[in-house]
Protein backbone atom coordinates (compact mmCIF):
# COMPACT_ATOMS: atom_id res chain seq x y z
CA UNK A 1 0.00 0.00 0.00
CA UNK A 2 1.46 3.16 -1.06
CA UNK A 3 -0.37 5.78 1.22
CA UNK A 4 0.25 9.29 1.81
CA UNK A 5 -0.73 12.40 3.97
CA UNK A 6 -1.22 16.00 2.58
CA UNK A 7 -2.11 19.69 3.88
CA UNK A 8 -3.48 22.51 2.16
CA UNK A 9 -2.65 24.94 4.17
CA UNK A 10 0.04 27.46 3.37
CA UNK A 11 0.90 25.68 -0.01
CA UNK A 12 -0.33 27.60 -2.99
CA UNK A 13 -2.36 25.59 -5.70
CA UNK A 14 1.02 25.40 -7.69
CA UNK A 15 3.19 23.11 -5.11
CA UNK A 16 -0.19 21.50 -3.73
CA UNK A 17 -0.82 19.48 -7.07
CA UNK A 18 2.72 19.46 -8.06
CA UNK A 19 3.13 17.44 -4.81
CA UNK A 20 0.66 15.12 -5.68
CA UNK A 21 1.65 14.72 -9.38
CA UNK A 22 5.66 14.09 -8.25
CA UNK A 23 4.67 11.81 -5.66
CA UNK A 24 2.50 9.51 -8.22
CA UNK A 25 -0.47 10.14 -6.53
CA UNK A 26 -3.77 8.53 -8.18
CA UNK A 27 -6.63 8.92 -5.49
CA UNK A 28 -6.79 12.05 -3.08
CA UNK A 29 -9.24 10.80 -0.22
CA UNK A 30 -10.54 14.18 1.79
CA UNK A 31 -11.01 13.43 5.22
CA UNK A 32 -12.35 16.53 6.22
CA UNK A 33 -15.44 17.07 7.86
CA UNK A 34 -16.95 19.91 5.70
CA UNK A 35 -14.57 19.65 2.40
CA UNK A 36 -16.71 23.10 1.27
CA UNK A 37 -15.68 25.45 4.25
CA UNK A 38 -15.13 29.15 2.79
CA UNK A 39 -11.40 28.83 4.09
CA UNK A 40 -10.78 25.94 1.69
CA UNK A 41 -9.91 27.89 -1.47
CA UNK A 42 -8.56 26.03 -4.23
CA UNK A 43 -8.82 22.64 -1.48
CA UNK A 44 -12.76 23.05 -1.75
CA UNK A 45 -14.49 19.39 -2.66
CA UNK A 46 -16.22 20.44 -5.49
CA UNK A 47 -13.43 22.12 -7.00
CA UNK A 48 -11.05 19.26 -6.21
CA UNK A 49 -13.27 17.05 -8.19
CA UNK A 50 -12.54 18.72 -11.47
CA UNK A 51 -9.20 19.96 -10.71
CA UNK A 52 -7.55 16.93 -9.42
CA UNK A 53 -8.51 14.62 -13.15
CA UNK A 54 -8.19 17.76 -15.18
CA UNK A 55 -4.58 18.45 -13.92
CA UNK A 56 -2.86 15.44 -12.65
CA UNK A 57 -5.09 12.77 -13.86
CA UNK A 58 -6.24 12.03 -10.20
CA UNK A 59 -9.55 10.58 -8.44
CA UNK A 60 -11.10 12.38 -5.68
CA UNK A 61 -13.12 10.46 -2.75
CA UNK A 62 -14.58 12.48 0.04
CA UNK A 63 -14.84 9.60 3.22
CA UNK A 64 -16.40 11.73 5.58
CA UNK A 65 -16.06 8.83 7.80
CA UNK A 66 -12.05 9.63 8.27
CA UNK A 67 -13.54 12.71 9.99
CA UNK A 68 -13.52 13.76 13.68
CA UNK A 69 -17.15 14.61 14.75
CA UNK A 70 -17.60 17.91 15.15
CA UNK A 71 -17.62 18.47 18.78
CA UNK A 72 -14.00 16.58 19.02
CA UNK A 73 -12.72 19.33 16.95
CA UNK A 74 -15.03 22.53 18.93
CA UNK A 75 -13.24 21.01 21.92
CA UNK A 76 -9.33 21.01 20.93
CA UNK A 77 -9.92 24.43 19.12
CA UNK A 78 -10.92 25.49 22.77
CA UNK A 79 -8.35 23.48 24.60
CA UNK A 80 -5.54 22.59 22.63
CA UNK A 81 -5.02 19.17 24.41
CA UNK A 82 -3.53 17.12 21.62
CA UNK A 83 -3.31 13.71 23.83
CA UNK A 84 -6.84 14.53 24.42
CA UNK A 85 -8.00 15.00 20.85
CA UNK A 86 -6.16 11.81 19.92
CA UNK A 87 -7.83 9.31 22.43
CA UNK A 88 -11.41 11.11 21.57
CA UNK A 89 -10.38 10.59 17.72
CA UNK A 90 -9.39 6.76 18.46
CA UNK A 91 -11.96 6.35 20.12
CA UNK A 92 -14.06 7.73 17.67
CA UNK A 93 -12.44 5.25 14.96
CA UNK A 94 -12.94 2.66 17.15
CA UNK A 95 -16.51 2.93 17.45
CA UNK A 96 -16.60 3.29 13.64
CA UNK A 97 -14.68 0.53 12.90
CA UNK A 98 -12.18 1.96 11.09
CA UNK A 99 -9.88 0.53 8.77
CA UNK A 100 -12.59 -2.72 8.59
CA UNK A 101 -15.60 -0.72 7.00
CA UNK A 102 -13.15 0.88 4.58
CA UNK A 103 -12.70 -0.81 0.83
CA UNK A 104 -8.86 -1.74 2.15
CA UNK A 105 -8.41 -2.58 -1.37
CA UNK A 106 -8.75 0.92 -3.11
CA UNK A 107 -6.17 1.90 -0.79
CA UNK A 108 -4.11 -0.96 -2.03
CA UNK A 109 -5.12 -0.59 -5.85
CA UNK A 110 -3.67 3.09 -6.41
CA UNK A 111 -1.66 5.63 -4.58
CA UNK A 112 -4.12 7.00 -2.18
CA UNK A 113 -3.12 10.76 -0.42
CA UNK A 114 -4.95 11.83 2.48
CA UNK A 115 -6.12 15.31 2.63
CA UNK A 116 -6.93 17.17 5.54
CA UNK A 117 -6.17 21.30 6.00
CA UNK A 118 -3.14 20.91 8.70
CA UNK A 119 0.05 22.03 6.60
CA UNK A 120 2.07 19.66 8.29
CA UNK A 121 0.37 15.97 9.83
CA UNK A 122 1.91 16.19 13.59
CA UNK A 123 -1.19 17.33 15.16
CA UNK A 124 -3.83 16.70 12.33
CA UNK A 125 -6.26 13.63 12.45
CA UNK A 126 -5.14 12.18 9.23
CA UNK A 127 -1.82 11.16 10.55
CA UNK A 128 -3.66 8.86 13.08
CA UNK A 129 -5.80 7.67 9.63
CA UNK A 130 -2.38 6.77 8.12
CA UNK A 131 -1.00 5.28 11.02
CA UNK A 132 -4.10 2.87 11.54
CA UNK A 133 -4.84 1.84 7.70
CA UNK A 134 -1.04 1.15 7.35
CA UNK A 135 -1.05 -0.99 11.00
CA UNK A 136 -4.38 -2.88 9.57
CA UNK A 137 -2.14 -3.63 6.23
CA UNK A 138 0.69 -4.88 7.93
CA UNK A 139 -1.40 -7.41 9.99
CA UNK A 140 -2.98 -8.85 7.12
CA UNK A 141 -2.00 -12.19 6.41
Amino acid sequence: MNLYTIGFTQKSAERFFTLLRENGIERLVDTRLNPGGQLSGFAKGSDLAWFLPALIGCAYTHLPQLAPTTEILHDYRKDHDWARYVQRFEALMDARDIPDTLDRGSFEAAASCLLCSEATPEHCHRRLVAERLAAACRAQP
